[in-house]
């Protein structure tokens, strides 16, 4: 028997995302923008329990990333849609970085996953320009 998780939010980025991307669309400029949130709305799927984040996407949605929180060293979140959904960029160890886009709820998601960092991670993550 293995061990249990508990969900706190398992889906895709928030549908403003998609909706607001395809009214820039309506632009030549905006065309690549639209692309990219049809992507996201169709293949990218977040899962968020108490003991890892995964992010599933890619083409297809093929790629699968599993990050434990004592792997996060940093979380910077930037609000967007007038703050009902928000970006993530979570800053691993060893340097590399994991990019949320389009997170629902995200301020709810951020609280969340920030109880499961160390106090060093706490301390150093926020929102943009803090």
């Amino acid at each position: 028997m293995g061990i249990r998780e508990e969900v706190f939010y398992e889906g895709g980025p928030h549908i403003g995302d998609l909706i607001f991307n395809i009214l820039i669309g309506l632009t030549v400029i905006g065309l690549p923008l639209t692309v990219g949130a049809v992507i996201r709305a169709l293949w990218l799927r977040f899962r968020i329990t108490n003991r890892r984040l995964s992010v599933t996407g890619g083409w297809m949605g093929r790629d699968r990333t599993d990050v434990v929180y004592s792997e996060i060293r940093k979380i910077v979140t930037v609000p967007r849609g007038f703050g009902l959904w928000g970006d993530m960029v979570l800053t691993l160890q060893g340097g590399s970085r994991l990019e949320l886009r389009a997170v629902p709820q995200f301020r709810e998601v951020y609280n969340y996953i920030q109880e499961h960092l160390s106090p060093e991670a706490q301390q150093v993550s926020g929102s943009l320009g803090q």
